[in-house]
């Protein structure tokens, strides 16, 4: 039975971390992460911040080798000691996890690191807020959605079919047959005057914001859940706003 608490809830408290390539924050990163158990260590703290020990197991390598490779990324900047936790004897334990989420390494001009930074950071941002009302939204209209599923897939009961009625064999006049009367002849109507049909109006092409509805009803449509649909037609519109906006300030620079 282990004593170990739960894993710390790490959340990314400030903005996406951009490195220049030709910085030397670059050259500490490159020299940490050129070893494979090096790079292994750093993904499986983006997935759940651990202790050394746990990671090692993790990692599948011994507890000396994984220790020195945290020191190295904890230098670079890449990780940093975000809790602790104790062990089975009781002994204490860092907890590391990543210090930055995410990080971008990019090759280009200096002054080109402020749009790049802070295109991202509105770029990761509008993403948690995306996913947030993803979820809102799924929890709002996901249940009735599915209340009317249910409705609408109990079958409806059958309308009993009424028997005919027999005649009765004293009744005279129920084999009776009366003759059809000859149907008289129909007079051919007279042509008439065509009136000229009047031209249909022009249809007004479509701004975008019905682009942006019809867009999300065919994703409806598609029998996607509303917060997914939600989430992929903002992402669209946040992709289109966030490149739209880098661009325009690349061009102010040059």
């Amino acid at each position: 039975m282990s004593l170990l608490p739960s894993s710390p809830d790490v959340s990314p408290d400030g903005d996406p971390r951009v490195v220049g390539l030709d910085s030397e924050e670059a050259d500490e990163l490159m020299a940490a992460l050129s070893s494979e158990t090096a790079r292994r260590l750093l993904a499986e703290l983006h997935e759940d911040p651990a202790p050394p020990g746990e990671l090692a197991e993790r990692v599948d390598t011994s507890l000396q080798n994984t220790q020195y490779h945290l020191e190295k990324l904890e230098d670079a900047g890449a990780i940093e000691v975000v809790g602790t936790a104790y062990s089975e004897k009781g002994r204490e334990m860092s907890v590391y996890g990543p210090a930055d989420s995410p990080l971008v390494i990019f090759a280009g001009e200096e002054e080109r690191a402020s749009g790049l930074r802070a295109a991202v950071s509105r770029l990761f941002g509008g993403v948690l807020a995306l996913a947030a009302g993803g979820a809102v939204v799924q929890q709002l209209f996901g249940e009735q959605l599915l209340a009317g599923t249910d409705e609408a897939a109990e079958p409806p009961e059958p309308t009993p079919t009424p028997e005919p009625e027999e005649p009765e064999e004293d009744d005279p006049g129920a084999f009776d047959v009366e003759p059809e009367p000859t149907p008289e002849a129909t007079p051919e109507p007279t042509p008439e005057e065509v009136a000229d049909t009047p031209a249909p109006a022009p249809e007004e092409a479509p701004d975008a914001a019905d682009g942006l509805s019809a867009a999300i009803e065919g994703l409806f449509a598609a029998g996607l859940p509303p917060g997914l649909a939600f989430f992929l037609g903002g992402f669209v519109v946040l992709l289109a706003v966030v490149g739209t906006t880098y661009l325009r300030q690349r061009r102010t620079h040059r």
